[in-house]
């Protein structure tokens, strides 16, 4: 199940703060802030779709983060990776190291994580 791009900015503040209040999630929240109500709105979608828990103090509810950031991005890229580039993560690599511009460092870096990750597989 995917995130809207609101409710992954959301996801990022709560990964952040590891977990909040709505009012600490709404200073966090970059300007132009949501409305209260949208902002409770997305929490309570998020829920249902178990990304976000919470515990309850009273009338306050505070949120924290039921899915690992590492999870969620893992799982997004690895379906991008079957939808765009024919599950391979070769093309996927060829498309990513030619089309981002990347720097000879950042190539070079870029192959000594694989390197390394070759290593461990042998």
């Amino acid at each position: 199940m995917q995130l809207t791009k609101t409710e992954e900015q959301v996801m990022e503040l709560l990964w952040k703060q590891e977990k909040a209040f709505m009012k600490d999630l709404m200073d966090e929240f970059p300007n132009p802030k949501p409305a209260p109500t949208t902002l409770a709105t997305l929490l309570k979608r998020m829920t249902d779709k178990g990304f976000v828990g919470y515990k309850e103090y009273g009338k306050s509810r505070e949120y924290f983060p039921m899915v690992k950031k590492t999870d969620y991005f893992s799982k997004q890229v690895n379906g991008i990776i079957k939808n765009f580039f024919n599950n391979s993560a070769s093309q996927f690599a060829s498309f990513f190291t030619k089309e981002t511009n990347m720097s000879t460092k950042e190539l070079e870096e870029l192959k000594a994580i694989i390197d390394k990750e070759i290593e461990k597989k042998k």
